[in-house]
Order: C-alpha cells, then structure tokens, then sequence
C-alpha cells in the first residue's frame, strides 16, 4: 500500500494534517468547499426549504409580535 498524498499538491501526507501535506493546504481545501468549488453530489436545496418558521431548526427564532 502506498503512502497517503495530499489531494491538494500531491506531496505526502503529514500525520499532523492528514490527508493534507500542511496547513497550507489544508486552508486550500477549505476555502474551496467554502465558495462552492467542491460541493456533494445532490439535489439543489431551496431557500428556506425545510423550514416552518417554528424557531426549533436551530435557525433564527420567529420575531416577537
């Protein structure tokens, strides 16, 4: 089996970052999930899908009237 490399550069992998080389690149691979760049496979999820405005989702509570 071979040695783990990093999915960013390719460089091995070290045990402090695993899989990543360096905390370089693992701010690499972050960064991409954070703007869209990497994305699981899915159907799309519309805003507020899910949502019935109970407060109780972990979302922002309803206003008070």
């Amino acid at each position: 089996m071979s040695a783990a490399r990093c999915p960013v550069c390719g460089k091995p992998a070290v045990a402090r970052y695993v899989p990543f080389c360096s905390r370089r690149c693992a701010d690499v691979d972050l960064g991409r999930w954070l703007t869209g760049a990497h994305v699981l496979p899915g159907e799309p999820v519309g805003e507020g899908e899910g949502d019935d405005g109970d407060g109780e989702d972990g979302g922002t509570p309803p206003a008070p009237h």
